[in-house]
């Protein structure tokens, strides 16, 4: 039994000093037990205080592969106490039912290997594993949130603390609030967990996944931003401001740098980071190569998108099944001006960096096919020099990313592969490589209009949604720019 000096629902005033806790306790005890702090709290308090930090777990059943952090699926023995700013223990010893002592992690003084989920865990300077931060999902509901829920189900880094949807959601199990449309487990193991309000005073949260639609995201991710939560957003509402970052993890990194100006500008605690539209990511990733090595002058590209870019229920099967509708509302003005943008320049730095987008124009046509995940691109561009197929060949084939070493979580094994055969990419085949995190390229050719031609394939809800922003997240994270939210 532990002291509660400690614990923060302890300091907020609701257990007297002292008072003891018992880590045998079930998990997910309701406060009717002597000795859960839990049971002091109203309803409204449980939701703002959902952890029992003087014993380390999650009031609520939950799941998960990795060690000491916040969401334990069963209780913390050995700890004095579990906080956000990290773990303090004597001997890292955490059993995974109550009364098994088999599983252990190993501390830095202690001898033999560790357990398998300790390398998981980014190391303060004592060697100690920190606090996961803590992350929402706003429109957890959809198509894109539940790609968001599935992704940071076991991460490593961050701890899904919260769901949010919109009112007609609010107050639901998740389960009820929504349909499971993914493989794997229903739910990613959250159905139980109840659908909070997007509004910053209804949880707490360190970062904030948006799956919110254009409009509704004008409004309720500068709140959050203003609150202090870092937000990244895969809506397009703050796209192309000047003081936003639009991101590819491994073409414009140093684009993180706007943020210091749009935070002094903005008076936000937090911020805002973006990333492209699912058509743009996979067009601006092919190009990256080919701006770096050559220069571009000009790009065509037409796409063919999967249905899956509707979101559900999305198109009409008596719509799409054997036909190509050749217009998706604004999709080809995102794709025309978002390409420059992540190609571009960040000037200056500081409050008074800017960025400048590169100057080639972008030619796009958009269309619907009867695809279910993956877009299609056929792409001609004339680029300076007039190189040969070979030579741009080796370019793809040459590219060095900018995450490089970083070891990011979602990040794929290899960012661009180029196909030889004749006959890829193809969404069937290739789509889902890599976690759907892969730009697979193919059948670049010479081009009699514009000197080159090629394809490129890309995920449209993992790499061009969901699993885009939650790479950006990690790239924060690596580069420190999370520092705001300790």
């Amino acid at each position: 039994m532990e002291d509660l000096g400690s614990c923060e629902i302890a300091r907020k005033g609701r257990i007297a000093e002292g008072q003891k806790a018992y880590p045998k306790l079930s998990p997910w005890a309701t406060g009717s037990t002597p000795g859960d702090c839990r049971g002091n709290l109203t309803p409204a308090e449980s939701q703002t205080y959902p952890f029992c930090l003087c014993r380390g777990f999650s009031a609520a059943p939950r799941r998960t592969t990795h060690g000491p952090s916040f969401g334990l699926g069963a209780p913390v023995s050995g700890f004095r106490s579990v906080g956000r700013n990290g773990l303090k223990s004597a001997d890292f010893r955490i059993p995974l039912q109550d009364g098994d002592e088999s599983s252990e992690i190993a501390s830095p003084s202690s001898s033999g290997s560790a357990h398998s989920g300790d390398a998981a865990f980014p190391r303060s300077g004592g060697g100690r594993p920190e606090a996961r931060l803590r992350a929402a999902v706003l429109g957890a509901t959809g198509i894109v949130g539940q790609r968001f829920v599935r992704r940071l189900a076991s991460h490593p880094d961050f701890e899904l603390v919260a769901l949010a949807a919109s009112e007609r959601s609010t107050g639901k199990r998740y389960r009820d609030a929504c349909s499971w449309h993914l493989d794997g487990e229903a739910y990613a193991g959250f159905g139980d967990m109840i659908v909070q309000a997007c509004l910053p005073e209804a949880f707490d949260a360190d970062l904030v996944f948006s799956a919110l639609d254009t409009e509704p995201a004008r409004e309720i991710e500068p709140a959050f931003a203003a609150s202090g939560s870092i937000v990244f957003s895969n809506a397009s509402a703050f796209r192309m401001e000047d003081d936003v970052p639009l991101l590819i993890p491994e073409l414009n990194s140093a684009h993180l740098g706007i943020l210091e100006r749009q935070r002094a500008e903005r008076g936000w605690k937090g911020a805002i980071i973006t990333n492209p539209n699912c058509t743009t990511v996979v067009l601006a990733s092919a190009l990256a190569p080919l701006e770096k090595a050559f220069g571009i002058e000009a790009v065509m590209m037409t796409s063919m998108q999967a249905i899956s870019g509707a979101g559900y229920p999305g198109v009409s099967a008596m719509d799409i099944s054997g036909n190509v509708i050749p217009y998706i509302r604004n999709e080809e003005p995102k794709v025309e001006s978002e390409a420059g943008k992540i190609l571009g320049y960040l000037r200056g730095r500081g409050p008074g960096a800017r960025q400048e987008a590169a100057a080639f124009p972008v030619s796009a046509t958009c269309t619907r096919v009867p695809v279910v995940e993956g877009h299609t691109l056929a792409v001609s561009v004339r680029l300076k020099g007039s190189p040969s197929i070979g030579e741009v060949e080796d370019a793809f084939r040459g590219f060095i990313p900018d995450t490089a070493g970083l070891g990011l979580h979602s990040a794929p094994e290899r960012f661009l592969v180029l196909s030889d055969a004749p006959d890829r990419p193809q969404p069937k085949r290739d789509v889902e490589v890599d976690g759907g995190m892969r730009i697979t390229l193919g059948r670049v050719r010479h081009c009699p209009v514009m000197g080159i031609k090629f394809i490129a394939l890309g995920h449209n809800t993992e790499r061009g949604a969901a699993g885009a922003s939650v790479l950006n997240a990690e790239l924060a994270y690596a580069k420190e720019v999370l520092r705001w939210v300790r």
